[in-house]
């Protein structure tokens, strides 16, 4: 893409040339200079005044400069060495590429003349970049059945530079298989190639790393580097072949993006994956790359942005196909854009002479235009014009540029502005046209200056103003127009106690406004008396004068300045003396102070903000005096630490303080004595922030204490509760002991019974009733529960899970629902509860149990069958004729009477010769054991 613009570069300079050598405007050949690149900013490049045979200082006098279109200006003149030097850094490869020589044209105007003399400057080439490849790190992969002599193409370095300073060489590293050859197109460009040397074996080495390096020939020498890895790959043996060796494509610069340009085909004669053939860009750079689209497995090309003619009319790449064997073929595409009228003419004012005087000559150039169309052909021919109403014609000048000239004279009464339309139209089917407008304005000659509105003006600026702030505007008028009517303001020089009026004041030169360059101090200076000039700028200038008084204004901007008391060095406070036996008004001392201020700003007033004992001491408001209020009484501590104020009566008002102690004393010595102790009275905010500090903390302390205090009240109320179940627990017993043992049939019986129990440790009062089984025909066997005999009167608490353990609660039968007359009460008595329970007191369980001793005894004499009727062990006259012995199994065969070696007996089971019944009774567990 760069080759074609540059010669398109070449041919425009080349055409720029011969306009340069036919035009009768220049007169001379073009004058040649020649400059290295990147060279600094005002590099010489050529005495441009003496090969124009003039003085340097006639750049400026005579309006020479340089002109040029389009690109960014490179070169400047100095005015002061007449000499054309660099306007900035120029890099050649960005402006000329790979064209050599690379030439820049530019035109040098001198308007008094109206001539343009062309000036052609050679950028020559310095060393300065290194050959780059397009990639770091080149993987190549091989087959191994590649017969020797196989070449294979690595990327090529692009080196920016020209001639020897550009790519040179190759040089591979060294290696037993490979080789570099270096082809040489016929322009000269190097193309590097890897020559297979011998047979590859990829199960001796599968894997090659070389090296390869582009050297340019400028001095010092640049070069780079390039890693190349080859893999080793077997079994594919036929390359991919393209059907053409050259695809020549011509699309317009108009298509749309996705526009298909031309399908490239490969064959591969191997069959399946071997065949497969991958198309992929080659040779391809950063400019290329985004304007096409390879798709890789149909070969197609197509279009990804614009094309623009005008950037590049032609594009080269090439497409490298590429099977699972990594063998290669190649093609080239070339991509011709053709042109379109698609851009319109462009029209550059270079040079506008406006306004121009209504006297000038007909003939007065008014402007230079430049016109160009970036189309080619007659595309980019133009034709300009301008109406033929207007007193203006243009005049072809050189190299596409044209003048505008008046060509008859100009009245300024009757038109004083002119809207000229120049039109710049291309050949193009259909043509494009471009419209330029230029507003002239006809300038009439100078002969009013300008005029105050006042003979005198006076200002007010109060003092400590900010430095640069406004004062003060004045305006003058001129009926003049343009820079006949451009007013210009300045002060005129004077001095101010030796110092330059200009370093107080200062005004803007275009608005007239005033401006203070200090901050003004009242107390050094009141007036300023100012001579301002207001003057056009026609040629000749005129001017008028008008004064200023400058007038400081006062401001309360200093603190009163206390001179007495003064406080000692070290920190401390001043000490004035007053005799206890002063009397009321006494004049203890007097505080002196001074305002630099003026007017209100200085009047001072005194105040007594603290004192050690208030109503002691007063102050005057106005004097400062301080005096005794009252007699001193000898209560009245001895050092007196008093504050003054003063403050004066500006707005806002500004004050100083002092502080100092009177002593009270009788004698010196008395005061002496008592000095070192004296010392500056604390601050009260300290004091303040103090017991705010510990009330806080006081407040935090008793928050947490009273919630230490709420947790141990829960943790001892709960420790106390578990406390009185565990005494309980321990504590609650039923009746006394009993003096006999062993009676297992009578403790079966007790279970029969609900037994209340007291909870309470000590009280007694509460009551919790325990149901027990009721064995109404079935007693649990004696062996069942032998480990867990107990006493039949004593009942521990603790022993009811063990009770559970061995014995079953069984169904309740109603034979043993007695009545009230057969509920056993003390003595016989009815007066048992409803509940049918055992006896609830000790005396009564006594009673019961020797009730059932007695009735043993009197079977073991056979003479009675347990309490009077047959079958009722002696019982039924307590608790009535239902209970019989069908529902208690005779217990007396196995019941042991203290002091007795007589054991009781069934006389009627001895009858019927029957073994006793239920003799493996239920024991009821106690908190005693039974004595064997």
């Amino acid at each position: 893409m760069a080759a074609p613009s540059n010669q398109q570069g070449r041919g425009r300079l080349v055409l720029l040339c011969a306009l340069l050598g036919m035009l009768g405007d220049i007169g001379t050949a073009p004058i040649r200079y020649s400059v290295p690149e990147e060279k600094d900013k005002g590099t010489f490049v050529g005495n441009i005044s003496a090969d124009l045979g003039l003085e340097p200082w006639d750049l400026t006098e005579r309006g020479i400069r340089i002109v040029s279109r389009g690109r960014t200006q490179l070169f400047s003149l100095n005015p002061r060495s007449g000499s054309l030097v660099t306007a900035g850094r120029i890099d050649r490869e960005e402006l000329c590429a790979q064209s050599a020589p690379c030439l820049v044209n530019i035109n040098i105007l001198v308007e008094d003349k109206g001539k343009l003399f062309g000036v052609e400057i050679e950028i020559t080439d310095i060393n300065d970049n290194n050959p780059k490849f397009p990639v770091e790190d080149l993987k190549v992969k091989i087959n191994e059945i590649a017969a020797p002599g196989a070449r294979y193409p690595l990327p090529e370095a692009a080196d920016p530079d020209v001639g020897v300073n550009s790519l040179q060489s190759y040089q591979l590293s060294p290696s037993h298989h490979f080789s570099l050859d270096v082809q040489t197109a016929d322009d000269g460009a190097i193309t590097p190639e890897l020559v297979l040397e011998r047979t590859l074996d990829r199960e001796e080495e599968a894997t090659h790393h070389l090296v390869l390096t582009a050297s340019d020939g400028g001095d010092p020498r640049r070069s780079s580097t390039v890693h190349i890895q080859v893999t080793v790959l077997d079994t594919n043996d036929n390359a991919p072949v393209f059907a053409q060796p050259i695809y020549r494509v011509k699309v317009l610069e108009n298509v749309p993006p996705g526009t298909l340009l031309v399908t490239v085909r490969a064959s591969d004669l191997d069959e399946g994956a071997n065949g497969k053939v991958v198309y992929k860009l080659r040779k391809v750079n950063e400019r290329q790359s985004p304007l096409f689209q390879l798709n890789e497995n149909t070969g197609e090309i197509s279009v990804s942005k614009s094309l623009d003619y005008e950037e590049c009319s032609s594009y080269e790449m090439e497409i490298q196909a590429e099977d699972v064997g990594a063998l290669l073929g190649r093609t080239k595409v070339l991509i011709t854009v053709e042109d379109v009228n698609d851009n319109r003419p462009e029209v550059t004012i270079t040079s506008l002479f406006n306004p121009v005087l209504e006297n000038s000559l007909p003939g007065t150039v008014i402007a230079f235009l430049n016109v160009h169309d970036q189309d080619s052909g007659k595309n980019g021919q133009v034709v300009c014009y301008t109406p033929d109403n207007l007193p203006f014609k243009l005049e072809t000048s050189i190299n596409n540029y044209y003048r505008l000239v008046t060509w008859k004279y100009l009245d300024r009464e009757k038109v004083s502005v002119y809207n000229i339309t120049v039109t710049a139209s291309d050949l193009g089917i259909p043509p494009l046209s471009t419209e330029t407008h230029i507003g002239l304005i006809v300038a009439d000659t100078n002969d009013n200056p300008p005029t105050f509105s006042h003979a005198f003006y006076s200002a007010y600026i109060p003092e400590n103003n900010l430095r640069g702030a406004s004062i003060f505007s004045l305006t003058a008028h001129d009926p003049d127009s343009q820079e006949n009517a451009q007013i210009t303001y300045s002060v005129t020089a004077d001095t101010v106690l030796g110092v330059p009026l200009t370093s107080y004041v200062s005004i803007n030169s275009d608005t007239g406004v005033l401006y203070a360059l200090q901050s003004f101090d009242y107390e050094h200076i009141q007036e300023l008396q100012l001579l301002v000039t207001a003057s056009d700028s026609g040629d000749p200038p005129l001017s008028s004068n008008v004064s200023l008084s400058l007038f400081v204004l006062d401001q309360n901007d200093n603190v009163p300045e206390i001179l007495y008391p003064v406080l000692p060095t070290d920190g401390s406070t001043g000490v004035e003396l007053a005799p206890r036996s002063a009397e009321p008004g006494y004049l203890v001392t007097k505080v002196v102070a001074v305002d630099r201020d003026s007017g209100q700003n200085a009047w001072l007033s005194y105040r007594l903000l603290k004192a050690s004992e208030p109503g002691l001491f007063s102050v005057g408001l106005h004097t400062g005096e301080v005096r005794t209020a009252r007699a001193l009484l000898e209560k009245d501590a001895m050092k007196q630490s008093l504050l003054v104020a003063v403050q004066d009566h500006g707005h806002p008002p500004l004050s100083a303080t002092v502080t100092f102690t009177v002593a009270v004393a009788d004698s010196i010595p008395e005061v002496l004595a008592d000095l070192s102790s004296i010392r500056t009275a604390e601050v009260p905010g300290d004091s303040d922030l103090t017991l705010q500090l510990v009330v806080a903390v006081a407040v935090v302390s008793c928050v947490f204490l009273a919630f230490v205090i709420v947790l141990l009240v829960f943790r001892l109320r709960g420790w106390q509760k578990s406390r009185l179940l565990q005494g309980s627990g321990v504590k609650l017993v039923g009746a006394p002991p009993s003096q006999f043992v062993g009676i297992d049939g009578v403790q079966a019986f007790l279970q029969t019974y609900s037994h209340e129990v007291s909870l309470t440790g000590g009280s007694q009062t509460s009551n919790l009733i325990f149901p027990q089984p009721n064995y109404a025909d079935t007693l649990i066997s004696q062996e069942s529960c032998e480990k867990n005999d107990s006493s039949l009167t004593s009942i521990v608490f603790h022993g009811l899970k063990d009770e559970a353990a061995c014995t079953q609660q069984a169904p309740p039968n109603t034979d043993w629902r007695f009545s009230q007359a057969q509920r056993p009460g003390t003595s016989g008595s009815q007066n048992g509860d409803e509940t049918g329970t055992w006896p609830n007191n000790q005396f009564d369980t006594e009673m019961l149990q020797a009730m059932i001793l007695a009735s043993a005894s009197e079977a073991a004499d056979g003479s009675s069958t347990l309490g009077g009727g047959a079958g009722t062990m002696g019982l039924s006259a307590r608790y009535g004729p239902q209970f019989t012995l069908q529902h208690v199994p005779d217990y007396r065969q196995n019941v042991y009477i203290p002091g007795s070696n007589a054991t009781l007996t069934n006389a009627a089971g001895k009858r019927d010769s029957k073994a006793p019944a239920g003799g493996n009774g239920n024991k009821k567990k106690s908190g005693k054991k039974e004595k064997k």
